[in-house]
């Protein structure tokens, strides 16, 4: 039995929030990188070049990377072998996401109540999303999440009859109908099959697989090119002001579904496309 320290928890998440909101990860550096190789419109040669000035000031000045620090999304594996000590592993969460935004003086962006909307003041409640697994670790990955991309997800609940060909036009209906509002170059999280829930949350968490990773099932391998290349195609572009980079990838998971459907959802990220990912 591993003991974790509530303390540790909130110490690692405080540290984490200041991190993803003022660095690029690598995997999204990897990315711009290639972004302006690929980019062939001199305009978006040009966004491509501010957005990674941008970058560069937010790291020199410890200016965050975007003026919306988004709300905290945490992916937390529980191994079934820890024991956490000190008081609520919730808590322990929210006090380090509080922490985080606090001292690290980011912007409070988390309203108490979505219709009052009265800010709570220190960017919590976080949306935490737990997962029981063997093991004597905590797997802790987060994502402040910016609504400008957020407020472009979508749930398709196609019939199976649409097949594939519903899933690709579902993936492009969205993201066309997103354009510039989701600050493109994008990252494209695609969820299918389970629930209506279900198919959400894999999009949501399919953000946050490591840009150099590729899909372990060959037809889902496939079909994220296939997608990539599509959406490319659009237009869009980066700054949704023309060119060939429209996405620096699209990113699939699936999962058993019922007879009678075929859920599928987008959830679209910005260009920085804040990740970050800690074991404890």
């Amino acid at each position: 039995m591993k003991i974790i320290r509530t303390e540790d928890i909130s110490r690692v998440i405080r540290d984490m929030c200041i991190e993803a909101n003022h660095f690029l990860s690598d995997d999204m550096k990897t990315c711009m990188d290639q972004a302006m190789q690929h980019e062939e419109s001199p305009l978006g040669k040009q966004v491509l070049e501010q957005l990674r000035e941008n970058l560069k000031i937010a790291g020199e000045e410890m200016i965050p990377i975007c003026q919306d620090t988004g709300m905290a999304v945490l992916f937390i594996k529980v191994g079934q072998d820890v024991h956490i000590k000190g008081g609520s592993l919730t808590d322990a969460v929210n006090q380090g996401v509080h922490d985080g935004y606090t001292k690290g003086y980011l912007r409070k962006s988390v309203v108490s109540d979505p219709l009052e909307r009265k800010n709570t003041g220190d960017n919590t409640p976080a949306v935490i999303h737990y997962d029981i697994v063997e093991g004597d670790q905590l797997d802790i990955t987060l994502a402040p999440k910016g609504f400008g991309s957020e407020n472009m997800s979508r749930v398709f609940m196609l019939k199976p009859a649409d097949g594939i060909e519903g899933v690709r036009q579902a993936i492009l209906t969205a993201v066309r109908d997103a354009g510039p509002n989701a600050c493109p170059p994008m990252v494209v999280g695609v969820g299918i099959g389970g629930t209506f829930e279900k198919c959400a949350l894999m999009a949501k968490h399919a953000l946050t697989r490591d840009m150099n990773e590729e899909s372990p099932v060959p037809y889902v391998r496939e079909l994220e090119k296939e997608m990539l290349d599509k959406i490319n195609r659009l237009g869009i572009g980066p700054g949704g002001l023309g060119g060939t980079v429209t996405a620096y990838a699209v990113h699939i998971e699936t999962y058993p579904t019922h007879i009678a459907g075929l859920p599928v959802a987008v959830n679209i990220c910005c260009h920085v496309n804040r990740h970050i990912h800690r074991v404890l």
